[in-house]
């Protein structure tokens, strides 16, 4: 966060800021009766939860805020360790490490709260400056907008997202452990971890008043599936970043003439776009599933939901242990490509010989030839009208077409099956 703009903030929120006498006064330490300084006290507890609000920082450093907030030409308020200390002990803040941890169970939550009841835990005026502070009001106002925003997208009375899809709502992973922390302390939301050959994460949401129900068989496949979602969404992203590099790479080396190099360039796009097909088709499957559930759910039937959802997944044939390996699959092809680019870099073509590279090649050198002599297209069309001529290229044959790969019986583990039967 900007100092400057912290300062500039300020500046139009009070006008007398820069007034010296008035800073002054302002800037003293307490001392007194709370009477006497009441009003000076609210004036920097209502400033330091504007300016958090303001710059969107829920978990503040009390140093920070005393030597960069408010410093005015070396001059910091001597009252601010005063001030945070008061609304620590008011609950306008809380030390990080006092929140709730979401895994804890609600035997534990009630005994924490009695025990804030009973005695509310005291810290030290050195202690105030040496943790991070969290925001209160602007920490419930956060995890509001938050289960807003889930519940926007959703019509049930609870749901189930990722941790990753989560931080995405809280700006981060600190502020996302702080604002589950206060949800879980209210009951309204519980962190999920299970173990699918790797460790998944994710959190449970209410909506409603009534008490979060316990983490069911469904809510851990429905994560287990929104993990694997979120998977190959960045696995397209990486296909389609590499499908664009070897398509331009292509059209770079065969205007300069190196057409070895364009057919390797070409080899690469096509194993990519494969590879991006199959991912694309898997991902389609997924969604297939979470859709059905998520439809099952929005009546309120959350039993024929279990039955419905497990009954698509056998219909369509898809398991958790396919799911696995078909993201190994993807993952390995990446990496064989990697390996093929720097093999092919000073190995021959053994399957291709040169007059057949001659002919084809000469073709695209005509198709140049013929776009030089006319207006210059646009990119975009010289990227169309080469993807179309290696289409046209013949890299050898593959064993299986991926036609024949879509229409192939799908495996059915044990592991897959276990989850359905529990179903």
């Amino acid at each position: 966060m900007d100092s400057e703009s912290v300062k500039e903030f300020i500046r139009s929120e009070v006008p007398d800021w820069d007034d010296e006498i008035v800073a002054t006064a302002r800037f003293k330490a307490f001392s007194g009766q709370r009477s006497d300084w009441e009003v000076k006290f609210q004036f920097w507890r209502d400033l330091i939860i504007k300016v958090s609000r303001r710059f969107g920082v829920l978990i503040i450093d009390p140093v920070q805020v005393k030597k960069a907030w408010f410093d005015r030409g070396g001059m910091t308020p001597l009252c601010i360790d005063h001030v945070l200390l008061l609304m620590h002990s008011e609950g306008d803040v809380v030390l990080a490490s006092e929140l709730e941890s979401p895994v804890s169970g609600r035997l534990s939550r009630l005994l924490r709260t009695v025990r804030s009841l009973v005695a509310q835990p005291s810290v030290k005026p050195g202690e105030i400056l040496e943790n991070e502070l969290v925001i209160v009001p602007f920490l419930k106002e956060k995890a509001a907008d938050v289960v807003r925003l889930l519940s926007e997208g959703h019509w049930t009375s609870t749901c189930v997202v990722t941790l990753n899809k989560f931080r995405d709502l809280c700006n981060g992973s600190n502020e996302a452990s702080v604002v589950l922390s206060h949800l879980s302390g209210c009951g309204k939301a519980h962190k999920i971890s299970i173990n699918r050959g790797e460790l998944i994460e994710g959190v449970k949401v209410s909506f409603s008043e009534a008490a979060l129900p316990s983490i069911s068989t469904l809510d851990c496949d429905v994560l287990h599936l929104l993990s694997t979602t979120e998977k190959l969404q960045n696995q397209l992203e990486v296909m389609d970043q590499r499908c664009e590099m070897s398509r331009k790479s292509a059209l770079a080396s065969l205007k300069s003439g190196h057409k070895k190099v364009a057919l390797r360039h070409a080899r690469e796009l096509k194993l990519t776009t494969e590879s991006r097909e199959k991912c694309t088709s898997l991902l389609n499957r997924v969604e297939e599933v979470l859709n059905t559930i998520a439809d099952s759910e929005s009546t309120k039937m959350v039993s024929e939901a279990i039955k419905t959802g497990a009954r698509v997944m056998k219909d369509i044939k898809i398991s958790p242990d396919e799911v696995h390996d078909y993201l190994e699959e993807i993952e390995d092809t990446i990496q064989s490509q990697k390996e093929v680019e720097k093999a092919l870099e000073s190995a021959p073509y053994p399957d291709i010989d040169d007059e057949n590279i001659e002919e084809e090649f000469m073709k695209l050198e005509m198709e140049l030839e013929s776009e030089s002599s006319q207006v210059r297209p646009t990119t975009s069309d010289t990227a169309d009208s080469l993807s179309e001529m290696f289409s046209e290229l013949k890299l050898g044959d593959t064993k299986q077409t991926l036609e024949e790969q879509a229409t192939e019986p799908v495996r059915m583990k044990d592991g897959g099956k276990k989850i359905l039967e529990a179903a």
